[in-house]
């Protein structure tokens, strides 16, 4: 299983996605949600990546969070979900919203998905209302790639903040508002905090 790829990103077209590791160009499939948080073409990326095998084909899903891949994994295991609909869902719907609609059970905004009918987002939510939490908390206990330039700065600054307690989509807000001028991982968690703080 490939977890992750850290490489320059050769090429973007949603949603497909090319990124070259030492010469290898892997071509991925990505959530719209990962590919706005993308830098420009030729700048050094960080994916986690999940890949589906099929009978007639490979396919590697690449995500910008740990958070994005353990829903689309949650999703697959849901009957009637493929990689088609889980991606279209990733990319319709934040991962707060998505929960927020799980809690409540409220089918409306999957519904809005292009791909979702009513009865497929009655499934989703029927089968998640148990993991949503699990979903959370399991973020705080993933180990995260092996250190390197900036963009792994941001993940091990991302899994700290949320091994505190802190929230997914608001340790990403805050880290977004501070920045990467710092230089360690350890100043951009000291200014995440005292952004939280402020």
């Amino acid at each position: 299983m490939i977890g992750w790829l850290r490489g320059r990103l050769a090429a973007k077209h949603p949603p497909a996605l090319v990124v070259d590791v030492n010469g290898v160009g892997y071509e991925c499939e990505a959530p719209m949600s990962t590919f706005y948080g993308l830098p420009e073409t030729g700048a050094e990326v960080l994916l986690r990546t999940h890949l589906v095998v099929r009978e007639d084909a490979h396919i590697l899903f690449a995500f910008g969070t740990e958070e994005e891949r353990r829903l689309f994994r949650s999703l697959l295991r849901v009957s009637g979900v493929g990689p088609k609909i889980a991606l279209g869902i990733l990319s319709g719907i934040t991962i707060d919203d998505f929960m927020l609609a799980v809690e409540a059970q409220d089918p409306e905004p999957l519904v809005r998905v292009p791909g979702v009918g009513r009865k497929t987002a009655e499934r989703v939510l029927i089968d998640l209302r148990d993991r949503v939490k699990e979903l959370a908390a399991a973020a705080a206990a993933q180990p995260s790639p092996p250190a390197g330039r900036s963009g792994s700065a941001q993940s091990e600054a991302y899994s700290a903040l949320v091994a505190l307690g802190y929230r997914p989509a608001e340790v990403a807000r805050l880290l977004k508002s501070v920045g990467d001028e710092a230089d360690s991982v350890e100043e951009l968690i000291r200014r995440a905090l005292r952004a939280a703080a402020g």
